[in-house]
């Protein structure tokens, strides 16, 4: 039987009312928050990409340590603790600040302000950089010689790789498992902001963070070191952020277009400072979303997964730029070696390692 068109309109009118009513009472998208707690599996799709980073180079095309060539020391322990954790590095080396000539020195840079050390350690890094650029390589992560990590390091970067993909997402596919959006992956750092947390920031949006909980990696809450007040969240977080400002570049990764934006911004263009300082900045600038710079899309990871190990013997073998202390005075000696924010120390689990025994937690007292 046929219905009357005033009927069939009534119905379709109903209909489309209904439907306006379900759209309109759809939650408003928000910006991305995930969390995950620590050994939660990701879904089969990120798996499979993510898994790539247990390879020998973890996920990236490669990985470089920049330090100097005659610190044999760093390289016999650093060569020796990523072959036992599973990974393979190339060694870059370091520049002494007093060979490069002022020819060579960026604009805006006062050698003397800046000081040797600085300028040297600027250099080396700017080598690995360009290697970059030069080989054509997809990313690279580069490392100072005196790192340390936790033997659980790869299980790590599965987090941080999902981490990044969630807050930067790729439009296709990704060829990387950390995503193909970033710039800088800053994986190791003596402390970091919140971007949220920055003058130019105020009023603005707050960036995504992607939250991970109950990580059995992260130090007891009285054993953590940084510039985030750990003490306003749950113990045992670790965050994967947009970057504020990280300080110290003990370990990061730069994708191809990363590396191209570094060697404009910290060398070709101009030096804003020492190398960490003049990334930093670099990075907060893209936090900021000013659309006269670089736009620079730079990810880090709160507390670190790498940090600067000092090494059991003289303290004088700590760093390379810094002095241990006025020449009459004795250089203590330190018995045992520890590293900031790792908890089962690759360094110092070294030999547990190579005979298979129990892993040490460096904070278990």
């Amino acid at each position: 039987m046929r219905q009357s068109p005033r009927r069939v309109f009534l119905g379709l009118l109903t209909v489309l009312i209904i439907l306006i009513i379900l759209i309109v009472r759809q939650p408003r998208s928000e910006p991305i928050l995930r969390t995950r707690t620590r050994w939660e599996r990701p879904s089969r799709l990120d798996h499979k990409g993510i898994k790539t980073v247990g390879n020998n180079t973890l996920g990236f095309s490669d990985i470089f340590v920049v330090g100097l060539p005659e610190r044999t020391d760093k390289r016999d322990a650093i060569a020796l603790t990523a072959a036992l954790t599973g990974f393979h590095v190339e060694f870059v080396d370091g520049v002494k600040g007093a060979s490069i000539p002022d020819k060579a020195l960026p604009i805006g840079v006062d050698r003397h302000a800046l000081r040797e050390e600085n300028l040297g350690s600027w250099r080396g890094h700017m080598n690995a950089v360009r290697r970059i650029v030069e080989e054509g390589l997809e990313s690279a992560l580069i490392i100072e010689d005196d790192m340390d990590w936790d033997v659980r390091l790869k299980t790590q970067l599965e987090q941080v790789a999902e981490g990044a993909r969630a807050i930067l997402p790729s439009s296709t596919q990704p060829s990387s498992p950390y995503g193909d959006a970033w710039d800088v992956l800053w994986l190791g750092h003596c402390g970091e902001i919140f971007p949220e947390t920055l003058p130019e920031n105020a009023g603005k949006p707050e960036h995504p963070k992607y939250i991970i909980h109950n990580d059995e990696t992260v130090p007891p809450l009285s054993k953590l070191t940084g510039l985030v007040e750990f003490g306003r969240y749950p113990e045992f977080t670790r965050w994967v952020h947009v970057s504020g400002g990280p300080i110290c570049s003990f370990a990061y990764a730069l994708s191809q277009s990363g590396a191209r934006k570094v060697l404009l911004d910290l060398s070709v263009d101009h030096l804003g400072g020492a190398f960490d300082n003049a990334l930093a900045a670099l990075c907060r600038d893209g936090a900021s979303g000013n659309a006269d710079g670089l736009r620079a899309k730079c990810i880090s990871v709160t507390p670190p997964v790498f940090f600067h190990h000092r090494s059991k013997g003289s303290v004088a073998k700590d760093s390379d730029i810094q002095n241990a202390g006025p020449d009459d005075v004795p250089v203590p000696v330190r018995e045992k070696g520890t590293t900031e924010n790792i908890v089962w120390s690759a360094r110092n689990n070294i030999r547990n390692m190579m005979l298979g025994l129990e892993m040490e937690n460096q904070f278990d007292n």
